[in-house]
């Protein structure tokens, strides 16, 4: 007797097939073999579904979770860097129509905000109201019916000057251009901890007069405070309105500082930031206390950039 060398059939009856449990990954022709190649058309049919799924998915998750963004200037530093990329979460205050893609979608106001509003602090990206089509990123420093001012270079709110600690001094180099700059921690009210810089207390922007913010709106300042153009530049940002605000900064997820072109593959490496990947972007809030104690006592601590 010889064993049955005969491989099995390669056509199997569809009645076999679902005997056996087979499950076909995609329907056949009459008359086509199952195991036939697709077709040069079928092919550009199946690749052009496979990227329409990706465009719409990708659409969804920038429309209603997260929307990348990159940091092309230093007027966040030294929260924000040039060469920061970050995600902002687009849930965190609700959606409006600058929400979605060339702000195209007919919603007045804001919805689904889940009475969630931009707190004092927090790290925005807003549609510039003199211009929509530019995004800006800032602090709010303040809410509405808050009335804000800078004399000598002291940020006042409501009034009362905000506290400040000075860290120590620190080179940054803007535009080709090396300056020294004093970091501080700034204490907002309510105990909100950041930190900022300043070049100097008598700049074009640091004698302002009263700024009222009207409800439903917010004024903003960057870090980096003796450049920044924000809130204080009236014909330019002034107050944001709550519309006009697209997400709250959440974390940066990759950081370069811009050494190596695009095809100098070789030098990557070296150009990441790798200490500030996956850093968070809000401010230190008074409940966490240890946080704060921490982050305060380091920073003195840090020995000062002399000139």
């Amino acid at each position: 007797m010889h064993d049955n060398l005969e491989p099995p059939s390669q056509e199997p009856s569809a009645r076999v097939a679902k005997k056996a449990g087979v499950k076909p990954l995609r329907a056949e022709k009459r008359g086509q073999r199952p195991d036939a190649p697709l077709s040069a058309k079928e092919e550009w049919s199946e690749f052009f579904k496979t990227a329409m799924i990706a465009i719409v998915l990708a659409l969804l998750i920038r429309t209603f979770l997260l929307e990348p963004f990159n940091i092309p200037s230093g007027s966040m530093k030294p929260t924000l860097e040039v060469g920061d990329y970050l995600f902002v979460s687009k849930p965190a205050y609700g959606f409006s129509r600058h929400s979605f893609p060339m702000s195209f979608a007919p919603i007045e106001g804001r919805v689904l905000t889940r009475d969630k509003a931009p707190l004092r602090g927090d790290v925005i990206v807003f549609k510039l109201p003199t211009n929509p089509t530019i995004d800006y990123i800032k602090r709010v420093v303040g809410l509405p019916g808050d009335v804000v001012q800078t004399i000598d270079g002291r940020l006042y709110i409501n009034g009362t000057m905000v506290d400040r600690e000075a860290v120590g001094l620190r080179e940054i180099e803007e535009n080709g251009v090396r300056s020294t700059v004093m970091e501080y921690i700034e204490t907002l009210p309510g105990g909100i901890m950041h930190r900022i810089y300043e070049e100097r207390d008598d700049g074009p922007l640091d004698d302002t007069e009263e700024y009222n913010v009207p409800a439903g709106h917010y004024f903003v300042m960057g870090d980096n405070r003796d450049n920044s153009q924000d809130s204080r530049v009236v014909n330019l940002v002034s107050f944001v309105p709550l519309e006009n605000v697209v997400g709250r900064a959440s974390f940066i997820f990759f950081s370069t500082n811009g050494h190596a072109a695009l095809h100098e593959i070789w030098k990557w490496p070296q150009t990441i930031r790798y200490s500030r990947l996956f850093s968070g972007l809000g401010p230190i809030r008074p409940e966490e206390e240890n946080v704060v104690e921490g982050a305060a006592q380091e920073a003195i601590q840090a020995e000062p950039v002399t000139p």
